[in-house]
């Protein structure tokens, strides 16, 4: 049995929550939920976006699902704090096309890895007179971590090349640091390729010629960007899953944020959620169950008769969960 924190969130969180916990009910494994809150109705109640008790409950967990937070403006960052905590200093996002969703390209299949504790994203900012000001921090430590953990998962997957992605044309010395640990690393892994390419050129690169990339492995701030870039690619947010790995936890969540427009409607696509789960199983080692669950989505999506508004559909989101929940009883 696997213990498992569970933070639905807001806005259309606990929608696609609901949907993965009733299509994980189904399959031939053992999952001990323990619920946690996170995020702006977390913070109505509680006055604050991430409580202890909920960093706790991550830290002691085999993994945690997090569904979606709205941000609360001026308040830390709930999905922020618990990478940081929990050391979650790797931020895996697959951009892969499926059969059945209309993707720019068909045939896209390549992983960005985004370092996940640093860069702008360490929220070190501070006011001027005239304005503010953002500390960019880039660490030799993290640097080389990252990129090991890009030519591990490259080596664990048999894909052939990683790309640094970066701006040490003009960043000279925080992303030159980035680019040396990357070479540095690169020594390692003599039987993968590397490659190399500033930042707006490959945002470029990502329409005019994405089947070049296999692993992106780049900072904080720039994977952020180039993953929402690349879901563009393969049908949008609501097919994109993620995920937080560290040395001795892990976080899964969709791409999509809390979407609060929808919220509440019951027309979310829980498609990035279930794929997140995937990557889930997967990481416990429960490869069997994830393909599974993988190719139970996938079938429901190649059909077309059960999709949500954003597939071009007309269904529910627990319509769609109920029709992958029956492929799961006959497969």
């Amino acid at each position: 049995m696997y213990n498992i924190t569970l933070i639905p969130g807001d806005g259309i969180g606990p929608e696609v929550t609901e949907a993965l916990l009733h299509v994980l009910e189904i399959m031939d494994i053992e999952l001990d939920y323990t619920l946690a809150y996170a995020g702006d109705a977390c913070y109505n109640k509680t006055g604050t976006t991430i409580p202890d008790e909920t960093l706790s409950k991550a830290k002691k967990a085999d993994a945690t699902l997090f569904g979606s937070v709205t941000t609360v403006p001026g308040h830390k960052s709930a999905i922020i704090s618990l990478r940081n905590e929990l050391d979650l200093y790797a931020n895996l996002r697959p951009v892969k096309s499926y059969q059945g969703i209309n993707c720019l390209f068909d045939d896209l299949d390549f992983v960005i890895v985004r370092e996940n504790t640093e860069g702008l994203y360490s929220g070190i900012e501070g006011y001027t007179k005239d304005g503010a000001t953002a500390l960019r921090v880039i660490t030799r430590s993290a640097s080389e971590r990252i990129c090991k953990f890009a030519f591990k998962h490259a080596e664990k997957t048999g894909r052939n090349k990683v790309t640094a992605v970066h701006k040490a044309n003009v960043l000279k010395k925080t992303d030159g640091i980035f680019r040396e640990s990357f070479y540095k690393i690169a020594d390692e892994f003599p039987n993968i390729g590397t490659d190399e390419n500033y930042v707006d050129a490959a945002a470029m690169f990502l329409i005019t010629k994405p089947q070049d990339f296999e692993v992106i492995v780049t900072t904080n701030l720039f994977g952020d960007i180039l993953s929402d870039e690349g879901a563009g690619l393969v049908g949008g947010l609501g097919m994109v899953p993620s995920a937080n790995i560290g040395d001795n936890n892990a976080l899964f969540e969709p791409v999509h944020g809390s979407a609060p427009d929808i919220a509440g409607l019951g027309i979310s696509n829980p498609s990035a959620m279930i794929l997140s789960a995937v990557m889930m199983l997967d990481y416990l080692g429960e490869h069997y169950e994830a393909k599974k669950l993988e190719n139970a989505l996938l079938d429901v999506i190649c059909e077309g008769k059960v999709l949500t508004p954003d597939l071009g559909g007309s269904s529910k989101t627990m319509e769609m969960a109920q029709k992958i929940s029956d492929k799961l009883r006959i497969s």
